[in-house]
C-alpha cells in the first residue's frame, strides 16, 4: 500500500513538471498580449447620478447600476474582515495567487469534503475587469497572469478598494456601500456585524442568496460567514452569538427616495445632460437642490388635498372599471383573495390614490379591497361625490355598483372615496431675495403626466395679471386712492384689433360706480382695470410688464391685456410676484444649489444674488405700495379666506379666467412667494363658482399654514419719497377726511386731489 501512494506521488510530481512547463510556456507568451492595467489605478465605479434637497434628502437618482464609491480608508474594518474571512482570508500575504489555497482546494474537493473555490480577491478583480465570465483553460491563465500583473503594479489596500466598489451583489448594486443602501437602506458605516456578514456573502452568488427574493439561503450564507470570522479570529464569541441571534430589518423595495418631488429631479437631468451628455448617469455627480423637504411635502399634500376637494364637488364619473364579483374565483374563499388582486394588477398607483374594488354598497358605506392586498371601509362622511350617487333609489340610475373600480387615499387615519383625477394643479414656492425655488409640484402625478405645468405650461392668467397693469399706472400718476368709475363700458372693435364690439362684465355682472383703485384691485372688478388701461394706453403698459420678465409677444397692446388675455407659466408669475415682495428686484429663480463631482469637490456653484447685485425694475415706491395693495385682497378682497393665516403681512391676488378655465392665486410676504394654479390640460371650465379663491387659493392656504411659523411677521419698511395721507373713502381725497377716513400712501409727487374729484371715466 506504502509504494502504491509513493508511486501515485512520483506520478503526480512527475505530471506537475510537465503541467507546470507547459504554463510557464504558455505563461510567456500571454504575457506581454495582456491589457495594461496601470488603468485601474485610476480607475472610478460607474455611479449614477443623485440629486438632494438643499438639506440633504435623496429625491432621485438616475443610473443603470446603483453605485456609491467609498475610499478604502473609510470602510469599517468589520467589513474588510467579513470579505477577507469569506473569500480571501491570505489576501495581505500571497502574491496575488493563493498557492496554499489553491491546494487546500484541491484536496477538498479530490476528498469530497467539500466543493471549494481558489479564486483571490485579486483574481475576482481581474475577472471583473478585463475578463469574460466563460471558463476555460486559456481565461484561467490569463486571470492568473493579470493577477499577478495587478499585484505587481497596485497595492494591497488599492486592489480590496476597487473589489469592496466593483463587485456586483444583486439588486442592480455594485459594490458594498451601494447594497447597504439598497438592503438596509443604510450607509456601510452604519451597519451591524450581523448586516456586513449577510453583505459579505453575496459576491459567491447574488441572485441564489438575495436576501429579499432567497431570505433563507441568504441567512445560511451570513451564518457561514460569521463562521469563518470566529473561526479565523476576526470576532470572540460573544459577539458571534449575538449575531447569529441579530434580527435583519431589510428594505421591502429596491430603493427608498426620501422625498417625493420627480417634476424637479427631471428638470434638473435635464440641465445636466444638455452641459455633459450621456456621462450624467456614470460619473457619480451629485446635485443639491434648493428644494427642502419639508417645504416639498407640505407643498405635495396641499396639491393632493386640493385635488381631492375639488374632484369631490364634480359630478360622478363612470368608475375606472368593473369587475365581475359573481364569477366562481371570488365565490371561492381560496381563490377570492388572489382573484382580486389579479383583478386590479392592470390599475396603477398614482401618488396616493390606491385602485380599489367595491365590494359593497350602502347609501352609507362602502366595503373595498385595495391594491395593496387591504379590506377597508369607508362611511358616509368620506365618500364625497359618491354620496349623492349611493342614496338613489333605484339601482339601475346608479354609477357606484359591486365591483366598480375607484380610487381610494388615506388621510391621517381615515380612508377617502375619490376618483383618479382627469384636473391638473401645480405650485411653486420661492424665496424673492435670493430666486432659490424651495418647493416645486408640477402637477398631479410625474407617473401619469411628465408634462411639468409650471415650467411648460403657459396658460391665460386672468385677473391675477392686474396688479402689473396698476403698477405701470403708478408710475403715470395714478393712486391708490383715485376713484374710477365701476360702470357699463363698450369697447370699439377698432380698439381691440376684433371684428365686434365689446361689452366686458364683472365676474358677477354687477357694477360698484365710482370707486377706489384699491377698492377695486381687492374686488378684483374687471372694469375698473380696464378703464386704468385705457388712461394709461396698452402700449405703454405692454412695455412696462416686460421688465417683470413677462414675454411681451404672449400679449397685445389691446384693452383685454386688463384682464389678463395671454399666456403665462407659473414659473414667470413667481418670478413675478417676487419684485413686489423683496422690494423690487427681479430674481432669476434657480433650483440647482451645487454640484459635486464623484472626489466630493464642488463643480458648479450657484448662489442667490443679493438685491444689489441683480436689477432694480421698479420704483421700490411702486413695490411699497403694491404690496400694501394687495395685502388689501386678503383683508377685505377676493382672497379673504386667507385671513385664516392671521398674518398681517400676507398679500395676495386671485385670479379666474374666462368660462372659468384656469384658476390662480400668488401670495407672499417678504420671505416667500407661492403660485398655485388649477386647470385642465385640454383647457374647459372647471365647473360653476370654481374661481382662484376657491380652486386655488385653499392649496396655497394649505401650503403656507404649516410653513409660516418658520417666518416672523415682518413689517414693510415706508421707503424715502412716500407721502401718508388721511383721505376721504369716498372721495379719495384728504379734504373732509374725517375720523372715518384712514391713510393711504402716495408718490410725493403725485399727492391726491384737494379739492376736485380725480375720476376716471
Amino acid at each position: 500500500m506504502i509504494s502504491q501512494i509513493k508511486n501515485f506521488l512520483t506520478l503526480l510530481f512527475l505530471m506537475g513538471l510537465s503541467g507546470l512547463a507547459i504554463i510557464i510556456f504558455t505563461a510567456t507568451l500571454i504575457y506581454p498580449t495582456l491589457p495594461d492595467v496601470e488603468s485601474l489605478s485610476k480607475y472610478r465605479p460607474k455611479e449614477p447620478l443623485q440629486i438632494f434637497t438643499k438639506d440633504n434628502y435623496l429625491i432621485q437618482e438616475f443610473g443603470e447600476e446603483r453605485r456609491d464609491f467609498i475610499a478604502i480608508e473609510n470602510v469599517p474594518q468589520k467589513m474588510i474582515n467579513a470579505i477577507l474571512a469569506i473569500e480571501d482570508r491570505r489576501f495581505f500575504e500571497h502574491p496575488g495567487i493563493d498557492f496554499i489555497g489553491i491546494v487546500r482546494a484541491a484536496v477538498k474537493n479530490f476528498t469530497g469534503q467539500s466543493r471549494e473555490g481558489a479564486s483571490t480577491i485579486t483574481m475576482q478583480v481581474a475577472r471583473n475587469f478585463f475578463l469574460s465570465s466563460e471558463k476555460t483553460f486559456k481565461r484561467k491563465i490569463n486571470e492568473i497572469l493579470l493577477s499577478l500583473k495587478i499585484e505587481n503594479t497596485l497595492t494591497k489596500e488599492e486592489i480590496l478598494e476597487l473589489y469592496i466598489n466593483q463587485i456586483y451583489l444583486g439588486q442592480r448594486s455594485f459594490g458594498f456601500s451601494a447594497a447597504a443602501n439598497t438592503y438596509f437602506n443604510k450607509t456601510l458605516e452604519n451597519l451591524n456585524l450581523a448586516e456586513i456578514a449577510l453583505l459579505a456573502g453575496l459576491p459567491k452568488a447574488p441572485s441564489r442568496y438575495n436576501p429579499l427574493s432567497n431570505p433563507d439561503l441568504a441567512v445560511l450564507r451570513q451564518h457561514t460567514v460569521l463562521n469563518n470570522m470566529y473561526k479565523y479570529g476576526f470576532i470572540d464569541k460573544p459577539s458571534y452569538i449575538l449575531a447569529l441571534e441579530e434580527h435583519l430589518d431589510l428594505v421591502e423595495t429596491n430603493i427608498r427616495y426620501e422625498i417625493q418631488a420627480d417634476y424637479v429631479a427631471e428638470m434638473v437631468r435635464k440641465v445636466l445632460y444638455e452641459e455633459y451628455g450621456n456621462s450624467i448617469y456614470t460619473s457619480g455627480l451629485k446635485v443639491i437642490t434648493t428644494i427642502k423637504k419639508r417645504n416639498q411635502e407640505v407643498a405635495n399634500q396641499a396639491v393632493e388635498n386640493g385635488i381631492i376637494n375639488y374632484m369631490n364637488r364634480q359630478e360622478l364619473r363612470e368608475p375606472e372599471g368593473f369587475v365581475d364579483l359573481d364569477s366562481k374565483e371570488f365565490k371561492d374563499k381560496k381563490t377570492k383573495n388572489q382573484f382580486l388582486k389579479k383583478s386590479l394588477r392592470s390599475y396603477k398607483t398614482y401618488n396616493n390614490f390606491i385602485p380599489g374594488i367595491i365590494l359593497s354598497t350602502q347609501p352609507y358605506k362602502i366595503e373595498v379591497f385595495l391594491k395593496t392586498n387591504q379590506y377597508i371601509t369607508i362611511y358616509r362622511k368620506n365618500l364625497g361625490s359618491l354620496k349623492k350617487d349611493l342614496s338613489k333609489e333605484n339601482s339601475e340610475d346608479k354609477l357606484i355598483k359591486k365591483g366598480s373600480v375607484m380610487r381610494f387615499v388615506k388621510k391621517n387615519k381615515d380612508w377617502l372615496a375619490t376618483q383618479l383625477p382627469d384636473v391638473e394643479s401645480a405650485l411653486i414656492s420661492m424665496d424673492p431675495n435670493t430666486g432659490a425655488i424651495v418647493a416645486l409640484v408640477g402637477g398631479f402625478s410625474f407617473k401619469k403626466n411628465k408634462f411639468n405645468h409650471v415650467t411648460q405650461a403657459h396658460r391665460q392668467p386672468g385677473s391675477i395679471f392686474k396688479p402689473f397693469i396698476i403698477s405701470s399706472a403708478l408710475e403715470k400718476g395714478i393712486t391708490p386712492s383715485t376713484i374710477i368709475n365701476d360702470g357699463p363700458l363698450e369697447i370699439l372693435a377698432k380698439d381691440l384689433g376684433t371684428n365686434e364690439n365689446w361689452v366686458p362684465q364683472n365676474y358677477n355682472e354687477k357694477f360698484s360706480g365710482p370707486i377706489r383703485l384699491r377698492e377695486g384691485l381687492a374686488k378684483s372688478k374687471n372694469l375698473i382695470s380696464i378703464r386704468i388701461l385705457k388712461h394709461i394706453s396698452p402700449e405703454y403698459s405692454l412695455d412696462y410688464i416686460a421688465r417683470f420678465g413677462f414675454n411681451p409677444k404672449k400679449y397685445k397692446p389691446y384693452l383685454s391685456m386688463a384682464l389678463g388675455v395671454g399666456e403665462a407659466t407659473a414659473w414667470e408669475m413667481v418670478r413675478a410676484y417676487s419684485v413686489f415682495a423683496n422690494g423690487g428686484y427681479l430674481k432669476t429663480p434657480y433650483y440647482i444649489d451645487r454640484i459635486i463631482d464623484s472626489k466630493g469637490r464642488n463643480i458648479k456653484l450657484q448662489a442667490g444674488l443679493i438685491n444689489e447685485e441683480t436689477p432694480r425694475i421698479i420704483d421700490p415706491r411702486n413695490a411699497f405700495i403694491m404690496y400694501d395693495l394687495l395685502k388689501e385682497v386678503i383683508t377685505n378682497g377676493t382672497a379673504r379666506k386667507a385671513k385664516i393665516l392671521k398674518r398681517p403681512d400676507m398679500a395676495g391676488k386671485t385670479g379666474t379666467t374666462n368660462d372659468l378655465i384656469d384658476a390662480w392665486f400668488a401670495g407672499f410676504n417678504s420671505d416667500i412667494v407661492t403660485v398655485t394654479w388649477m386647470g385642465y390640460d385640454q383647457p374647459k371650465s372647471l365647473g360653476n363658482k370654481e374661481t382662484g379663491s376657491r380652486a386655488a387659493l385653499p392649496i396655497w392656504i394649505d401650503y403656507m399654514k404649516p410653513l409660516l411659523k418658520n417666518y416672523p411677521i415682518k413689517n414693510q419698511v415706508k421707503p424715502e419719497g412716500i407721502t401718508p395721507l388721511k383721505i376721504n373713502k369716498k372721495t379719495g381725497m384728504t379734504k373732509n377726511a374725517d375720523e372715518d377716513g384712514f391713510f393711504e400712501y402716495f408718490y410725493e409727487e403725485y399727492p391726491p386731489y384737494d379739492n376736485s374729484y380725480f375720476v376716471i371715466n
